[in-house]
């Protein structure tokens, strides 16, 4: 499943991770990046930007599994 995000808004994409598990994603400046096992995966093409924003959503996807814990 292929998700479009006008903006990058980690906390919104790091939801959508969580809840599909496995898939792939788009992010208008930054471009496509792909998740599994519940985390955004290192990008094939490492760009400065994208993995700020990978790093960016899975710290949001571990402080969703956190909150959820507590």
């Amino acid at each position: 499943m292929l998700r479009k995000f006008d903006q990058f808004r980690p906390m919104q994409v790091a939801r959508h991770v969580k809840g599909y598990y496995k898939g792939r994603l788009y992010i208008k400046g930054i471009g496509a990046l792909f998740f599994d096992h519940g985390k955004v995966s290192l990008p094939e093409e490492p760009e400065k930007q994208k993995l700020a924003a990978m790093k960016e959503i899975n710290e949001a996807i571990k402080a969703l599994h956190a909150a959820h814990a507590a």
